[in-house]
């Protein structure tokens, strides 16, 4: 046996990102992969240390460029938690229905690229992002903003909705839903796409626990968890929707459950417009008027994202943490690379990577 030891990245087209993989093949099989991370590390949480609560949104927004809002919602509300300050009623609902929005522009993005890179799928890729846009449109439309929205405030949001959110956010749904049902009749007649995904990959369920993996990685290894069930926020203990799972935890499981995943979105989103309150005020309070009112307890709070459960603890102090510890579940799921990888192909170390959905400036924070 010739071990040869291969460097991929830090600039590798199939990382997206700053990720160095180093990697020992035998021939074209893969013994051993290891992780080499850090490249994007910011020291965000010593910043947010240093800076008063509601400063901070704009930091953790960034930590997730694909779904910005996500991390804005979890750490908007360690700090609601904090401060004992409740989020309104309706701004409770339309923080569900942004998220779920959120979330499915998240998978979209994934799928496109992942989808490219695997099969030469470009009209995939092309649908993804066709559809992703008309998210991206509501959601500028709600904040202002296209990317980084910034739009949470403790016990709401920055501003009032449109007046026509509702009629909107409906019909977003039912095009997105028109539009989604149409990608299996692509990916799953593909030969290519079938062949590069199928088997590749496995995580076992056993595994899976043992490497603390969430989100999709962990649904598609057969274990139906979501934060949004076991531990419900907002209003998603009022919503019935599925967990989808899968049973051989290789690649193909894991797009088929961030698949299914868009559709439970707009089932929560539909149903989520049915229960909202036509009147009610939504908005949070103004940064200015933030007061040194922090409890001196220890916040412990969790959240479903799109890449699996992110989590922060904080020791609050009275105008900013004096401690924040976040956990990135990219972080975590990146872990179970090597064992997804024994023994495979080169070639297919990139579908398994992809299909795991690192972000990485929030994994390297």
């Amino acid at each position: 046996m010739a071990i040869m030891r291969l460097n991929v990245g830090p600039i590798h087209p199939s990382t997206h990102g700053v990720l160095r993989l180093v990697v020992d093949v035998d021939g074209d099989t893969v013994k051993s992969v290891e992780p080499h991370i850090g490249f994007l590390h910011r020291g965000v949480e010593k910043l947010m240390e240093n800076r008063m609560y509601m400063q901070s949104p704009s930091y953790v927004e960034k930590l997730d460029y694909v779904a910005p809002l996500s991390w804005d919602d979890l750490y908007v509300a360690a700090v609601e938690q904090a401060t004992g300050i409740l989020c309104k009623e309706r701004a409770q609902f339309a923080r569900v229905v942004l998220l779920e929005f959120q979330r499915i522009a998240s998978h979209l993005l994934w799928l496109g690229t992942f989808a490219n890179d695997v099969g030469q799928l470009f009209t995939l890729f092309m649908w993804c992002f066709r559809e992703r846009a008309m998210i991206l449109k509501l959601l500028e439309d709600v904040s202002g903003s296209r990317m980084f929205y910034v739009n949470l405030r403790l016990g709401g949001l920055y501003q009032d909705l449109p007046s026509d959110f509702k009629d909107r956010a409906y019909k977003l749904a039912d095009y997105l839903e028109g539009k989604i049902v149409e990608y299996p009749d692509v990916l799953d007649e593909n030969p290519i796409f079938l062949e590069r995904t199928k088997g590749i990959g496995v995580l076992g369920k056993e595994d899976a626990i043992n490497y603390g993996v969430s989100g999709p990685v962990l649904r598609a290894s057969g274990i139906e968890e979501d934060t949004r069930k076991s531990n419900p926020y907002y209003t998603y203990g009022r919503i019935k929707f599925r967990i989808p799972t899968g049973n051989r935890g290789d690649s193909y499981d894991r797009y088929k459950v961030r698949y299914e995943e868009m559709l439970q979105s707009i089932r929560i989103i539909r149903e989520t417009l049915d229960l909202m309150p036509d009147k009610g005020d939504v908005i949070g309070l103004p940064i200015k008027l933030i007061g040194p009112n922090a409890k001196p307890a220890p916040v412990m709070i969790s959240r479903e994202l799109p890449r699996g459960e992110g989590m922060i603890y904080m020791i609050p102090d009275k105008q900013k943490p004096y401690r924040i510890s976040m956990r990135s579940p990219a972080f975590v799921n990146l872990a179970a690379l090597p064992k997804m990888s024994e023994n495979c192909k080169f070639a297919d170390l990139f579908p398994t990577l992809g299909s795991i959905d690192i972000v990485l400036a929030e994994l390297d924070r």
